[in-house]
């Protein structure tokens, strides 16, 4: 498939020669002004709505954009890592290990979810809660309150002084409680969004929640800039509906059966700023209508034939021998991990008053309610077999899209009027299997899609699994539909001991360049380079062996964000990691110095900001390394613009002023006869930017 970006085109491009002045204009003093490059990405977009398939589409190529030499270490040093729990084996490349801290003494052995960033903390779901740290010094994070509030699975979001909290657990209470509810109808159990009053945030006031008919597996905090008194919360719900007589109006009948269903919607809330504690549901649009059944792809070769699979299927039929809870899910033989199913059967135990060990009858109330979210996360109940529900929405407001990762489909969203979400485009491809994730790159040109295959807790990264299955996929946003350029998936094979698959990451604000920290379980993390969308490379990775060398057990990165220059990790089992990144052949100092000069206030990743970079030295520099690297201006062109930013930067006064004029106005007259016109006229920028903050 042939590539459209202007990333692609602007590669083209560097083919032409360079057409340059002479090397002495560079340190004249010149009149005038660069133009800057300005543009924002367009907000006019299609209308009309559509869908298509990608039907076991063939992967593109996996080799490094035009120019990008990344020599990844061989043999691959994640392969044959020693198992452990806090004592495994490591290997990192192209970044550092800031801290690692274990969890706190009452969340261990509970499950770390997301993240969300305010201020100096990042704020840490687990689903007995959240944990706040404090990572002002990200060596040595520092626990500020350990907070208890069971519900799975706790996805955190923060605005300003609140914190919102997503619940969809049945044992969930009202009051924070430890006791879980069980009962089939109870008007205690919370399911749906938390709100919290963060001001003092080692004391977190909880002000409201907003009940859902289907809980809330996720939810996306929308900032919309036409609207500043009020947030909007996109809530994604994949549990069984709850009966009406817990939460009047709930309905789990089919559309034809009953219009007003609570399945095929999502939920808005909309929040208050003046008066949190009045958030309420505002509408429930309908974004899945006329969507059919995706199509789907059968059981991995590793399971199916030769020696793995003949072990894998040994190991299914010993654990349902042992009395194991084991599941089908979009085709795949699931066997629960004692470390989730354990504490679901206490709770039951403990909710009808009992002692001792979980009863069969215990074991079948779990079984049927596990089957029934299955079911509904999966679509099994008609409506044509499309999702019922999404996964998770990520908000870009500054162009007015979202991005749903929407079980069998990946969706295009316009977002311009908050509180009524409209469906411009749906892909399905017979490759994914549970579209979970989205984000945009910085310009709004590209999207990436992850693919949580087999829900997250199998080994899905094994030597012989699809490298198309379990994968992030990569689409060019082109007059309002999606057009697919490629699939990453992570290179190093997994052991079986290991759930390892696609999940969740971020944009690093390298200037210029699309960059992206992404999770994988206990696959570890990548760093993925896709500023050529049809050729994504790895440019960095940290990972440990296995939680356990005889079984899977849960573990790994569920998430990893980059923050304010620290990329952050939500180790599921170990706890909260934090790393750097190391300058390296692929990634200079001058652009992490340029990406860690963006400084936020708060994040949610899937309430995705706009990057912009202030006027800095490291900026402009930034932009030169990539000249040089990709060949879009001469050496000596750049070796004579590198010297006047050094004298300029050790100038003052009128003579710094006068270099920075004389190169910003050079780099413009000489932009469209360059290798890459685009990069060359954000240079100019940059450096006149410096000028006249000077």
């Amino acid at each position: 498939m042939t590539p459209t970006s202007t990333a692609v085109e602007h590669s083209r491009a560097r083919m032409r020669l360079t057409t340059l002045l002479p090397l002495g204009a560079l340190l004249a003093t010149l009149s005038g002004c660069a133009t800057p490059s300005g543009g924002s990405p367009g907000q006019d977009m299609a209308r009309e709505d559509q869908f298509v398939f990608l039907d076991a589409l063939e992967p593109a190529e996996f080799t490094n954009p035009p120019g990008l030499q990344v020599n990844a270490p061989m043999p691959d040093p994640r392969v044959g890592l020693a198992p452990g729990m806090f004592d495994a084996g490591e290997a990192i490349w192209n970044m550092r290990m800031l801290s690692t801290t274990p969890p706190q003494e009452r969340f261990v052995g509970s499950t770390n979810s997301d993240l969300a960033f305010t201020g100096k903390y990042a704020i840490q779901g687990n689903y007995n809660g959240v944990q706040v740290w404090d990572i002002s010094d990200p060596v040595n994070p520092v626990s500020v309150v350990t907070f208890y509030c069971p519900a799975s699975q706790s996805d955190v979001s923060v605005y300003e002084n609140l914190l919102f909290v997503s619940g969809e657990g049945f044992g969930g209470r009202l009051d924070c409680g430890n006791d879980p509810i069980q009962e089939t109808v109870s008007h205690e159990r919370l399911r749906g969004i938390r709100i919290f009053d963060i001001s003092d945030i080692a004391n977190p006031e909880y002000v409201a929640n907003v009940q859902t008919c289907r809980g809330s597996h996720t939810h996306t905090v929308l900032e919309h800039p036409g609207d500043m008194e009020n947030v909007y919360i996109y809530v994604s719900g994949s549990a069984p509906v709850r009966p009406p007589e817990e939460l009047p109006g709930c309905s789990g009948a089919l559309p034809e059966e009953d219009p007003n269903t609570a399945l095929f919607r999502i939920e808005v809330i909309r929040v208050p700023l003046a008066d949190p504690a009045s958030a309420a549901i505002v509408s429930s649009p309908r974004i899945f209508e006329d969507l059919v059944a995706p199509p789907r792809h059968g059981p991995s070769p590793v399971d199916e034939t030769g020696e793995q699979a003949e072990a894998q299927r040994a190991q299914i039929e010993a654990a349902r021998a042992a009395g194991a809870f084991v599941f089908e899910f979009q085709g795949q033989t699931i066997v629960l991990p004692d470390q989730f199913v354990t504490p679901q059967l206490d709770s039951i135990v403990e909710a009808r008053g009992g002692e001792g060990p979980a009863t069969a009858a215990d074991s079948a109330a779990f079984r049927e309610m596990f089957t029934n979210m299955i079911a509904t996360m999966t679509g099994g109940g008609g409506g044509g077999g499309g999702p019922t529900q999404c996964h998770d929405i990520t908000v870009y407001p500054a162009i007015g899209l979202a991005g749903g990762a929407c079980e069998g489909y990946g969706m295009l969203l316009d977002i311009r009027d908050p509180a009524n979400p409209n469906r411009l485009a749906a892909v399905a491809d017979s490759n994914f299997s549970y579209w979970h994730s989205a984000t945009f790159n910085n310009d709004g040109t590209t999207i990436m899609f992850t693919d949580e295959w087999g829900g997250g807790g199998g080994p899905r990264c094994r030597e012989g699994d699809p490298m198309e299955w379990g994968a992030n996929a990569i689409f060019t946003i082109e007059d309002g539909e999606m057009v697919f350029q490629s699939y990453y998936k992570l290179p190093a094979p997994q052991t079986a001991q290991e759930n390892c698959v696609a999940h969740n990451g971020s944009l690093i604000p390298v200037p210029g360049r699309d960059i992206l920290i992404q999770g994988w379980y206990q696959g570890g993390i990548s760093l993925i380079d896709w500023t050529d969308p049809a050729n994504p490379v790895e440019i960095g990775f940290h990972d440990r062996g296995p939680l356990d060398a005889e079984r899977m057990m849960m573990a790994g990165s569920w998430s990893v964000y980059w923050y304010n220059g620290a990329i952050v990790n939500s180790e599921i089992t170990r706890g909260l990691d934090i790393f750097g990144l190391v300058a390296s052949e692929s990634l200079t100092q001058n652009e992490i110095d340029a990406a860690n000069s963006v400084q936020l206030t708060h994040l949610n990743s899937q309430g995705q900001p706009i990057y912009e970079w202030p006027a800095t030295f490291a900026l402009a520099r930034a932009y030169l390394d990539q000249l040089e690297r990709w060949h879009g201006l001469q050496a000596q062109f750049i070796a004579s613009a590198r010297s006047a930013l050094d004298s300029a930067e050790q100038g003052s006064g009128v003579a710094r002023r006068d270099t920075l004029r004389g190169l910003a106005a050079s780099l413009a007259s000489i932009a469209d006869g360059s290798g890459d016109p685009d990069k060359v006229e954000k240079l100019a920028d940059a450096v006149q930017r410096l000028t006249d903050e000077g």
